[in-house]
């Protein structure tokens, strides 16, 4: 080769030299093609399911947290798994402020309350088989893996997102007809509200109606004490009506937490399961199922205590909790609240109450009747200038009154979107 070589003229060295070079360089491309596109591909396969292993593993230690070792569990016909835990080891007890104690011995009930038809102790699907939780546990309703997958962080699970109240929420995407007292001092308030299952047309979107005791300014330091009935199938993951309950003491922001899924609300009671579906429910043009609830401050220890129907006491946040509403509230409201996502640049068709709007009244309309505040006295008392307000009335709205049955009471709702809903 080399004798060879060396014969060859110095144009035909330089073209075979060319030549050669163009042919390694095609054969070499392919290959460094090939390694250049396939390598970002698996590395984003290994870094993602390094994430995806290490989110379940976040969410598995958040769920062995809420999750109490329990005495026993019932199975609900909808599906949810009811745990009887010891009541001292529930969630509440590893609030920092609140490690050590145990559930405290119920207080007096304000002056004035005289119970009247007591609710069934049935109002709730998993009850409906007869199996109960023993004394001295409390049901929970135990939070699996999908449910904190539905939401959009694990520090955001079992939170609202949002400054879901009353004052400047023209410009947020929570919607609100309510009916509210404030300028006093209020240290409790009572309510009869009927129950529907509202169409919610988003999985990010729910439909509630509740009372609210608040204190504070409306920034960050906002206290609110919550508690009624919603729908929320991204909390929940189906469209039954639930029981519910609610507490932050920074707007939302950090603290607080629906039902028992953080530290705070302390559970009293064995046959109620905070965020089980409630049944029945109120049927349009038909049968009306309505709950009563009253929220009070006890006197003597400072906490806020929650009642549900004729005497059946569900528990209380303590007064530890909070900042204002160790002292007291200085605003009720009462009503119903919707988040609009506004999907596909539209308005919401998801539901505020039975659909319906106020002005078609009793049996289609929803309601609040017997709206009555807790005085500085520990006594309920009429309200005496209830105000009413509806965000965007086109969509969902409210119309109050006053007679010698309800006491002060409203209709309200609506079916979001429709040809007078932007």
């Amino acid at each position: 080769m080399a004798s060879c070589d060396h014969n060859r003229s110095p144009i035909t060295r330089i073209f075979v030299s060319y030549l050669v070079l163009v042919l390694v360089s095609s054969s070499l491309a392919p290959v460094v093609l090939s390694i250049s596109t396939d390598h970002p591909v698996q590395s984003n396969q290994t870094f993602r399911s390094a994430q995806e292993l290490l989110k379940l593993k976040r969410i598995r230690t958040h769920l062995t947290r809420i999750n109490k070792p329990p005495l026993k569990t019932i199975q609900s016909p909808d599906g949810d798994l009811i745990d009887c835990v010891h009541s001292h080891h529930q969630p509440a007890f590893d609030h920092p402020l609140l490690q050590g104690q145990k559930p405290q011995d119920p207080p007096e009930r304000p002056q004035g309350h005289n119970p009247r038809n007591r609710v069934s102790e049935s109002f709730q699907l998993w009850t409906l088989s007869g199996d109960s939780c023993p004394e001295g546990t409390i049901p929970i309703r135990r939070t699996r893996e999908d449910d904190v997958l539905r939401a959009n962080s694990i520090r955001r699970f079992g939170r609202k997102l949002a400054k879901p109240v009353m004052r400047d929420s023209s410009s947020s995407d929570h919607e609100h007809a309510v009916g509210y007292v404030t300028g006093e001092q209020y240290y409790g308030a009572k309510a009869s509200l009927n129950v529907w299952s509202p169409k919610v047309a988003d999985r990010y979107e729910f439909s509630l109606s509740q009372i609210w005791v608040i204190s504070g300014s409306f920034g960050d330091d906002l206290n609110t004490i919550e508690a009624g009935w919603q729908v929320s199938p991204e909390l929940y993951g189906d469209n039954y009506p639930r029981f519910f309950t609610y507490w932050t003491s920074d707007a939302y922001q950090t603290t607080g937490c629906y039902n028992l899924l953080c530290s705070g609300f302390v559970q009293t009671n064995n046959k109620i399961a905070i965020g089980a579906a409630i049944s029945p429910t109120s049927s349009y043009d038909g049968g009306q199922f309505d709950i009563s609830l009253l929220i009070w401050k006890d006197p003597n220890h400072g906490n806020w205590w929650l009642e549900f129907g004729s005497g059946l006491l569900v528990g209380y946040w303590p007064s530890e909790l909070f900042s204002h509403l160790r002292e007291h509230a200085n605003m009720i409201q009462y009503g119903g609240e919707v988040v609009n996502t506004s999907p596909s640049g539209s308005h919401t068709s998801t539901q505020m109450g039975s659909g319906h709007f106020a002005d078609e009244g009793f049996g289609k309309a929803s309601y609040f009747r017997n709206l009555q505040v807790v005085d500085w006295d520990n006594s309920l008392i009429p309200l005496s200038n209830l105000r009413v307000l509806a965000d965007h009335p086109n969509c969902y709205d409210i119309q109050g009154g006053i007679n010698s049955v309800w006491g002060n009471y409203f209709y309200y709702g609506g079916p979001g979107n429709n040809e007078k809903c932007p």
